[in-house]
């Protein structure tokens, strides 16, 4: 992409949010735009398509904060998309003498850019012209063509932004790990002609017009201006014969197939980095990430523990006599049965411990299963069982659980009437 695209563009309204969105904003936007126009979703729909890769083009500056700030810093300075600059300011104006600037005061328009005030054989000082050469990918800000006396430099290779998409899996499958193939269908390196846009056979010819910096110079009076090379669209090559699969863009849009594999004891919207699987960088960089976010279905028998992800839980119902005289009971885990001696005199949701039956990381870590004990209450009781019940209840009527709740009320009650 040329330096004029990158900058003419409005990457905020493609996205439909504010200059000042968050992050958070930038990647939701971003997420319900793909999901929309995703090809799977609208298969054959051209401007679906379009709207997809933009999207993904918008998101690749705006969610990388470094991008971000210089695509902000250059649409503030070049409003309009109009690149313009100061060329090298000594000599260039009328009644400049050796050495001299043609401004009174000894101020020096090059140097500004770090390169007008540089002795032969030195290197600029900096300045306007370093943030100049990351926006374009070149050197100095005083860019360069065939105008004499100017030198410069190719551009830079860029980096491919970084894709993320979504996945689903069942709770055995996070707690487990599991393999999963994975379809895609976003931009990548076209594999006809190797990314560089040309027809097989032939190869890009580097502009003559910008000599293949990608910009070019003019004079107007005792300033210079630099703008995109028109005839190469500031990429510094010219492709005669463009490939017929990817239109000269050097990058195509196809389905792809990934194997992702889900370690175990993955988290929910927990993301999974695969390197190099991402957007194919521009000029010859290198691709961006893909990030997958996983998403975990809840199970009917077990949970995760909010203290420690790797425990598992279970909670098993009881009877009241199993409570009082202690039993040994049998619970399910995520690879078969155990047995679980429940101590007499348990309460109503305790929890045991089953040392390792949780998670079992492949660094050797392993979680245990925290089993729940819950008394269960009968809706409904048979005559025998209600005359049970009765003869309990009358036998225990001496006995008053919340005795011990009563006398420490009644104390703090008392303090607080003697203060």
């Amino acid at each position: 992409m040329s330096a004029r695209d990158w900058v003419e563009k409005d990457y905020y309204r493609e996205l439909g949010v504010a200059k000042d969105a968050s992050a958070d904003d930038v990647k939701k936007a971003y997420r319900k735009i793909a999901r929309e126009n995703h090809p799977d979703a609208k298969p054959g729909d051209t401007k679906a398509e379009a709207r997809f890769k933009a999207a993904g083009e918008a998101y690749g500056v705006l969610s990388d904060p470094e991008k971000r700030q210089q695509y902000d810093e250059a649409r503030t300075m070049f409003s309009g998309g109009r690149f313009g600059g100061f060329g090298g300011g000594r000599g260039a104006g009328a009644g400049a003498g050796a050495g001299g600037t043609g401004f009174s005061g000894g101020f020096d328009v090059g140097d500004l850019f770090g390169g007008g005030g540089a002795r032969a054989g030195q290197p600029g000082a900096g300045g306007l012209g370093d943030l100049l050469g990351g926006l374009f990918g070149g050197g100095a800000g005083t860019t360069t063509g065939p105008t004499p006396g100017m030198g410069g430099t190719r551009p830079r290779e860029q980096r491919g932004a970084d894709v993320e998409t979504d996945v689903r899996i069942d709770f055995a499958e996070a707690v487990g790990g599991t393999t999963l193939p994975l379809r895609l269908a976003s931009p990548t390196r076209c594999t006809n002609c190797g990314g560089n846009g040309a027809k097989p056979g032939t190869s890009p010819r580097t502009c003559l017009t910008c000599g293949g910096a990608g910009v070019v110079s003019r004079s107007q009076g005792a300033f210079a201006f630099s703008e995109p090379c028109r005839d190469c669209s500031g990429t510094g090559s010219i492709v005669d014969e463009p490939c017929p699969e990817c239109g000269g863009d050097g990058v195509s849009t196809r389905s792809r197939t990934l194997t992702v594999r889900i370690p175990p004891g993955v988290d929910d919207g927990q993301r999974i980095r695969l390197a190099g699987q991402g957007q194919p960088g521009s000029r010859g960089g290198p691709p961006g990430d893909l990030f997958v976010v996983v998403h975990v279905n809840s199970d009917d028998l077990f949970g995760r523990s909010e203290r420690n992800a790797d425990d598992l839980t279970l909670t098993v119902p009881v009877t009241f006599p199993e409570l009082v005289d202690g039993t040994t009971i049998t619970v399910p885990t995520m690879d078969g049965k155990v047995s679980l001696k429940v101590p007499a005199g348990s309460s109503s949701g305790r929890t045991l411990r089953v040392r390792g039956r949780g998670v079992h990381r492949k660094d050797g870590r392993t979680g245990d299963l925290l089993v729940t004990v819950e008394l269960a209450v009968p809706s409904r009781l048979s005559s025998a069982a209600r005359q049970a019940l009765d003869a309990y209840v009358e036998a225990t009527a001496d006995h008053d659980p919340r005795a011990d709740l009563t006398r420490r009320a009644e104390a703090a009650a008392r303090r607080e009437t003697a203060s």
